[in-house]
């Protein structure tokens, strides 16, 4: 497992979560197996916004003795009352619901209490004006609640919602699908999803991505949107070299998943390389970095993609991106002009020319 640390918070997490969308499809037993393994390996990042009620006590039977060494998000907003999952902005409900999954959980507290699905200006609204945000908040003056986060698909309406200061962690939607236009959580362009990253990054929010795979479309050339296969690999990489991004949350519907999608740490630079989407992204895209490091290796040893990174991060006013950047072995100024970036980027951005505009704004 490879870890990384939640600057507003200090909690170290793992860059692979675990999604629990399916794992109540799972008996008994394979669940109590799978979370056992899940810890084992090194998972500590734990997202509850399930699909039915019964996840809820096979996590408290599991991790009883190691509360302390995982992370629950827990969504406050998330109705287990019929057994299925529901959703509600109502503050009576959003109170029984949550504790009644403390309960089942067997623990006293909650690491992450998530503002639980807002998507638009409306459900905001009702949340705070019908009990829900202020049930939160109460819990968090108790100690209860450590940290505050929010689960949202809109990009304009999580900026909203962080003008607040209130957020610690955001869940959002994150695939090449999603950032290029397609699926029905597309919302927002690509630059207005990477401005919300960005954001995220500079202020120390940290982002759990959940739909990586868009719910497994991407994973099929029959239901890709780009009329090709992507593999779990590829979009798992591609969520965790967006800005403020510190863990990808894959469902697991048991032990056979869980191998699977924790096999990316054994596999080669090769699979996770997905710079195949340059030749289905939108005209929007073109021209930009994405940090891809498909023009790897660089003859001066400039890391391309990271040198971008912190350019842009600089731009939108990460204070901390600037000290990155000049602690970086080999930087902008280091640029030879091969053209050897041009040549192999795949969105067909001008690297040369945009080291030395990084250059110049490092003042070399």
């Amino acid at each position: 497992m490879e870890y990384r640390v939640n600057r507003r918070t200090g909690d170290r997490i793992g860059v692979i979560g675990f999604g629990t969308s399916a794992i109540c499809e799972a008996d008994p037993k394979e669940m109590a197996d799978t979370l056992a393994s899940a810890y084992e390996s090194g998972v500590n990042y734990y997202d509850l916004a399930t699909s039915n009620a019964k996840t809820f006590p096979a996590f408290g039977s599991a991790f009883a003795g190691v509360r302390d060494k995982v992370l629950y998000q827990l969504h406050f907003g998330a109705d287990y009352s019929a057994g299925e999952y529901g959703w509600t902005t109502d503050g009576d409900a959003v109170k029984r619901s949550v504790e009644w999954q403390l309960k089942n959980l067997k623990t006293d507290h909650i690491d992450y209490a998530f503002i639980h699905c807002i998507d638009e200006e409306n459900d905001w609204e009702r949340y705070r004006k019908n009990g829900a945000l202020g049930f939160l908040l109460g819990l968090k003056e108790q100690g209860v609640a450590r940290h505050i986060g929010l689960s949202s698909h809109v990009p304009a309406v999580a900026e909203k919602i962080l003008d607040t200061g209130l957020v610690d962690m955001l869940m959002f939607s994150i695939n090449p699908g999603y950032d290029y236009h397609h699926g029905d959580f597309a919302n927002g362009g690509a630059e207005e999803r990477m401005r919300l990253y960005r954001r995220c990054e500079k202020e120390g929010v940290g982002i759990s991505v959940m739909k990586a795979f868009s719910g497994g479309q991407l994973l099929n050339a029959k239901t890709s949107p780009f009329g090709r296969a992507l593999t779990e690999y590829q979009c798992i990489r591609y969520a965790l070299d967006k800005p403020g991004v510190l863990t990808v949350l894959p469902g697991v519907r048991g032990k056979d998943d869980l191998k699977r999608v924790l096999g990316y740490f054994s596999a080669s630079e090769e699979e996770k390389d997905y710079s195949v989407i340059g030749t289905f992204a939108p005209q929007d895209a073109a021209g930009k970095c994405v940090y891809c490091n498909h023009c790897k290796p660089c003859p001066a040893g400039i890391d391309v993609g990271t040198v971008n990174k912190y350019y842009d991060l600089a731009r939108a006013g990460d204070a901390l991106a600037a000290d990155h950047y000049k602690n970086l072995a080999k930087t902008a100024a280091d640029c030879i002009g091969c053209g050897h970036c041009n040549r192999r980027c795949p969105f067909r951005a001008d690297q040369t020319s945009r080291m030395k505009e990084i250059a110049a704004y490092f003042g070399k």
